[in-house]
């Protein structure tokens, strides 16, 4: 199916900085664009908002000044819907609200052709609901674009119940047409994106409220040790604790209250003091001039180790082997080793997490196991998390950190947390992202694709999942399962079978 013709008008509606963004990529596509809002002073404050993104691009040599004027004099203010009626594409981008996105499709069914698309830049409403009740419901799309349209790639395309293929192959072809990656998404609560970043949310307040790591701690591993590009606490500061709180509660009513996606206490208790992050100057962290941000815990310098002894094979982990080695550590192999995968340094002994927590896997209440965390790379990340069982000695404890630093870690202990902080997050990541997949929602690809794009994850869950072997991901959450006897840890279906059958999300 064709993409929208460039002499096609589009319309947008809602000039907030969603609709004037959604605008000016119309325009610099080629479109005329015709923007309305019912807000007054809104449409001007949204090409105020568009010339001023275009002369950036024009301050950066990344656009000529005549192919900047000729972009800004494609959109045109217009007074109301009923100018609308030459469009031949009309995108939403107003308050979301399910009974307020109906009645302005409603009214514009009177005033646009019956095959012109009618696309809701909606995150999260239901695409069958909006078009529910109209008289032509198939040509209702979802074009969910991210925050700032002109930057943000991904376009995820939403299919409803009654949306016609048409439609959405013409929405499909249009996004990438406009120079977006688009995506394929059928309508479910939170779609792809929103819906697979809860756990990376809901994980680190968990630990949080658990007693696990401290704020700083989560954050910094998660960036240093797990390869994201900030750690969940510094983006809930960026996003707004209210709107991040705002978010999950509507994701787990529309999941009727899945323990997955369950709000936390604590979020509330920081919104309920008005501490909403980098807009109110004080969220988990404090943005007041000056303000000292806390640093992530930091393991003592530890003993140099003298020989070390590896049973098994390491895994992911095996990269550091090649550290260890450069760094003129004597290293003894013993493939068949009974513990394995483990580490013998001294008189510690170290394992990958496996989703048990380290006293849960000590062979006797006094044996010196320390645990350590999943990495993205372990060769070239910068931080590593230890666990040590509550029985370690100090002597083992400081013996493991010298172990890691030796092969140019920083190190930050945590408390004996099941899953560590990164395995767990990514375990709950890959285990959402295939739910999402099982349930028909997105193909694979699609769900890495939006994931990375969206949100810019270092990798997409699925192919991560991949990479480690999904076997190893349904062990942690089986054993996350089994230590709080909760659903919320509860495997998909589909996890179970890629790893039973030894099988690939991406084939």
């Amino acid at each position: 199916m064709p993409a929208l013709d460039k002499a096609a008008v589009v319309g947008v509606v809602g000039a907030g900085t969603m609709g004037a963004g959604i605008a000016q990529v119309a325009a610099q596509a080629g479109h005329a664009v015709l923007l309305t809002d019912s807000v007054a002073g809104a449409v001007e404050r949204g090409l105020g908002d568009i010339a001023a993104g275009l002369d950036r691009l024009v301050e950066k040599a990344r656009m000529a000044r005549d192919q900047r004027d000729a972009v800004l004099g494609r959109v045109r203010a217009v007074a109301g819907l009923e100018d609308l009626a030459p469009a031949r594409l009309v995108v939403e981008a107003v308050t979301e609200d399910l009974s307020v996105k109906r009645a302005l499709f409603a009214a514009l069914e009177s005033i646009v052709a019956a095959d012109v698309v009618l696309a809701s830049n909606t995150s999260s409403l239901s695409i069958t609901a909006l078009a529910a009740g109209l008289t032509h419901p198939g040509r209702v799309i979802g074009m969910h674009f991210f925050n700032p349209p002109p930057l943000m790639p991904l376009v995820e395309v939403i299919s409803g119940r009654a949306s016609a293929a048409v439609a959405v192959e013409t929405v499909f072809a249009t996004a990438r047409a406009w120079g977006k990656q688009p995506v394929h998404v059928r309508s479910t609560p939170a779609f792809i994106v929103n819906r697979v970043a809860r756990p990376y949310y809901g994980e680190a307040f968990r630990l949080l409220d658990e007693g696990w790591a401290d704020i700083a701690t989560i954050d910094t591993l998660l960036r240093e040790a797990g390869g994201f590009r900030m750690g969940p606490f510094e983006l809930i500061d960026l996003i707004g604790l209210d709107v991040n709180l705002a978010v999950t509660r509507s994701v787990h009513a529309a999941f009727f209250g899945d323990p997955r996606y369950a709000p936390s206490l604590t979020q509330q208790d920081y919104v309920d003091a008005g501490w909403l992050g980098r807009k109110s100057g004080r969220g988990f962290y404090d943005y007041a001039p000056g303000a000292a941000k806390p640093k992530a815990a930091e393991a003592e310098l530890g003993p140099r180790p003298d020989a070390v002894l590896i049973e098994g094979d390491l895994g992911p982990a095996e990269a550091l082997v090649g550290l260890w080695r450069a760094a003129g550590i004597p290293l003894t192999r013993d493939e068949a080793g009974g513990r394995g995968p483990a580490i013998i340094c001294h008189d510690a002994v170290l394992m990958p997490t496996d989703g048990r927590p380290a006293s849960l896997r000590a062979a006797h209440p006094h044996e010196n196991l320390v645990l350590f965390d999943l990495a993205l790379d372990y060769a070239t990340a910068p931080r590593l998390a230890l666990a040590p069982a509550e029985g370690a000695t100090a002597a083992a404890r400081a013996a493991a950190a010298g172990l890691f630093q030796a092969a140019g870690k920083r190190v930050s202990e945590i408390a004996d947390a099941p899953g560590m902080v990164v395995m767990r997050t990514v375990a709950m990541l890959v285990n959402e992202a295939a739910e999402v997949v099982q349930r028909g929602v997105a193909e694979p690809s699609a769900v890495d694709t939006a994931m990375r794009l969206g949100v810019n994850y270092p990798l997409g869950p699925l192919a991560w999942a991949d990479s480690l072997g999904p076997g190893r991901m349904l062990e942690v959450l089986d054993h996350l399962a089994d230590f709080y006897r909760e659903d919320r840890y509860r495997a998909a279906p589909l996890l179970r079978l890629n790893a039973r059958g030894g099988r690939r999300f991406h084939q």
